[in-house]
């Protein structure tokens, strides 16, 4: 696999495989994708209609549980974004997604600084979900934790139409459309595949202070413009308005989960309005030889309302309690590949150029107007920052894979990541002085790993290579929570992580049978310093370490049933004593916060193309410690769905009618916590018993 990998093993309509045994590098057809059982690296798939399978069709949490390593978990919380992370990193995110490289359509979902989010993924169109781990993933640039690529569905014929709805608990709404179809079969010049969908969501919310409304549209328009070319259009927009209802105390928590003090008090929300356009054009160049070229360009807004008091918002060197956000971001990635031989030895080179930019005017005001004496809180007030951030990275990369012999295969890959950041103050005043500043890091991440095919259906690999992670703007935004020191935190240091990893792939029947056991050492690990008043400041924690297992196995028998069981042992530790700025110190083997020890999930589903479908499903959490100190945790719980429909097909028309119920024991449990919350409002409740149905109708012209 290569570092272009997730945004080109989608889109190769006509690449030929390797020639030997299918190639890791995943240079294959369209409807092909990644190979879980060949590529020697941690991967999981998951289908698009698995995601769908009688679900609201609005987190990807939803039906992710059964990918080992992936901790994902829904805040209640729209305002924040899914809680994402794999074998660990990612974990002290405050919002969106941190670690872990995210990509839509081959456009990355994560910014140049390794900032990302779930927000624009439109589950309604998904093709396919890949889930990368481990070494492999450090080849992507900036994350150490992993990669998720989404590949939206490619239009076929016939044309389709579809429309969807959903309601359920705490007035909780999905209405989408969708249509996909194509002229001709792809392969004559002339020919075009199209999907469009559009959903919008809304609901009251769990919690108090949490209701939302979104809508979200999403498109993939392809042309075969002559016998050796194509272009992809790529097109995705959303806008969000959510309410925040903040993290609770361990007694706020006990006493009324469901609460929200204050975020009905500040009336904290955030508004998010981005779109983005990606085109992709794909060349064979010659039998041997092909050229990809991918681009993109967005503007994402963000106003957010956060929970900052009075007395803090007067310091004077204190940005306020409303942030406001304009970015722009837009990239190119150049490929070539050549398949050839060296000697006997079919050998396959890929080398790529990817630039990407992010420029961001960064405005802060205070989260209140004085009328008539009366602090009113929830408006936006006088200005108190102003700064235009830019970041840029260049990676080139290169790799390679050597079919040593039938059953014998050595993959190896560099990519040199330089990462660029600028920021320059224009809020200067004579008690708060320039906060300008810039940095640069640069690293050189090797990767390698050999698979040996034991037979058809057995592979074993072991794989070793080195992840890069630069601080995030926002990271670099604060050097303290109370704001009496200014400036820009430049002296955080990236983080860099060796991972190396053994597995084992066994094919069964219908079935995939996964292990995988790893460990990675990292130093200068960033890690929350501290959180309160609405930021959040990082440190460098010195060195910790991630070893653990990961057990998979998806396996469909009797025609239509499937079975799909994971588990995941991570062991996450401090190894040196870190202390913060009021010398507080977190001992060596300490847990990392965040992070579950031991994650089970278990499904068992009964889905037909017509009749009576059904499905069952028990997701397991260990105790997650919320803090540095390991004083404060969320304590391990077990959660059980229920789902089950009907599915009618009358010559061009199907109707899928579902009903399910989550949480079926009505357990009172933290989704999700706040890690090193200063104020040690740590946790964000999951709602108990819930349920909902939808309907789906088809029509095949």
């Amino acid at each position: 696999m290569t570092p272009a990998a997730v945004s080109y093993a989608q889109t190769s309509t006509d690449a030929a495989p390797v020639q030997g045994q299918e190639s890791s590098l995943m240079v294959i057809k369209q409807r092909t994708g990644l190979s879980e059982l060949d590529t020697p690296a941690a991967v999981s798939v998951v289908d698009g209609d698995e995601l769908r399978r009688a679900s609201a069709q609005v987190n990807l949490s939803e039906n992710l549980g059964g990918v080992p390593g992936l901790q994902i978990q829904n805040r209640q919380n729209y305002a924040q974004d899914l809680q994402l992370s794999v074998r660990g990193f990612g974990s002290r995110s405050m919002y969106g997604v941190r670690g872990v490289r995210l990509y839509v359509d081959g456009i990355p979902a994560t910014m140049p600084d390794g900032q990302g989010q779930t927000s624009n993924i439109d589950i309604n169109s998904v093709g396919k979900v890949e889930v990368l781990r481990g070494p492999y993933s450090a080849l992507y640039g900036n994350a150490s934790g992993g990669v998720v690529n989404i590949d939206s569905e490619t239009g076929s014929q016939p044309t389709t139409l579809e429309a969807g709805t959903y309601f359920g608990s705490y007035g909780s709404w999905r209405n989408s459309v969708k249509a996909s179809g194509a002229t001709g079969d792809g392969t004559q010049a002339g020919d075009v595949n199209y999907t469009i969908s559009g959903s919008r969501f809304t609901t009251h919310g769990f919690r108090d202070h949490s209701g939302t409304q979104k809508s979200l549209g999403n498109g993939k328009l392809g042309v075969r413009l002559d016998d050796v070319s194509t272009l992809t259009l790529m097109f995705n927009s959303v806008s969000v308005d959510a309410n925040d209802p903040g993290g609770l105390t361990e007694e706020e928590y006990k006493a009324n989960p469901r609460q929200s003090p204050r975020g009905d008090n500040f009336n904290t929300r955030k508004s998010l309005d981005q779109t983005q356009v990606g085109l992709r054009y794909q060349r064979e160049m010659s039998e041997n030889d092909q050229l990809t070229l991918t681009t993109w360009h967005g503007e994402r807004h963000t106003t957010q309302y956060q929970s900052i008091p009075y007395g803090t918002q007067q310091l004077a060197t204190y940005p306020g309690g409303v942030i406001v956000l304009e970015r722009k971001y837009q990239g190119v990635d150049t490929r070539w590949k050549h398949d050839g031989q060296l000697g006997s030895v079919p050998v396959t080179l890929i080398g790529g150029l990817d630039y990407e930019t992010m420029t961001e005017r960064r405005q802060g005001f205070q989260n209140y107007n004085t009328v008539n004496g009366v602090n009113q809180f929830g408006e936006k007030g006088e200005q108190r920052r102003n700064e235009k951030n830019t970041m840029w990275n260049l990676d080139p990369y290169l790799q390679t894979s050597w079919q040593l012999t039938p059953k014998w295969t050595l993959d190896a890959g560099l990519r040199y990541s330089t990462v660029n950041f600028d920021s320059t103050d224009y809020y200067i005043t004579s008690v708060n002085g320039d906060d300008s500043g810039s940095a640069r890091y640069h690293k050189l991440l090797p990767m390698g790993s050999v698979n040996y095919a034991v037979t058809d259906a057995w592979n074993l690999y072991a794989s070793a290579g080195r992840g890069f992670e630069t601080p995030t703007i926002n990271e670099l935004s604060y050097r303290s929570t109370s704001g009496t020191q200014t400036g820009l935190n430049l002296g955080l240091k990236p983080a860099t992580s060796d991972t190396f990893e053994l597995g084992s792939k066994t094919r069964i029947g219908y079935g995939l049978l996964t292990a995988a056991v790893f460990q990675t050492n990292t130093d200068n690990e960033l890690v929350v310093d501290s959180s309160s008043g609405g930021r959040a400041v990082y440190k460098n924690a010195g060195e910790t370490r991630r070893r653990g297992l990961e057990l998979g196995f998806d396996q469909q028998f009797a025609m239509d049933w499937h079975l799909k069981l994971a588990w995941t042992l991570l062991d996450a530790t401090y190894r040196n004593e870190t202390c913060n700025a009021k010398n507080v110190c977190t001992p060596a083997g300490n847990r990392l916060p965040g992070i579950a020890r031991n994650m089970g999930y278990a499904s068992l589903a009964y889905a037909p193309e017509s009749g009576w479908h059904a499905g069952a499903d028990i997701r397991y959490m260990s105790d997650i410690q919320a803090n540095d100190a390991n004083d404060a945790q969320a304590p391990s719980y077990a959660v059980t769905s229920l789902n089950s429909g009907y599915r009618f097909n009358w010559s061009q028309w199907s109707l899928d009618l579902f009903g399910r119920v989550d949480n079926l024991f009505d357990r009172e449990y933290v989704g999700s916590v706040i890690v090193n919350e200063g104020n040690n409002r740590y946790y964000e409740p999951a709602p108990g018993r819930n349920w909902g149905g939808g309907a789906t109708v088809t029509y095949q012209f």
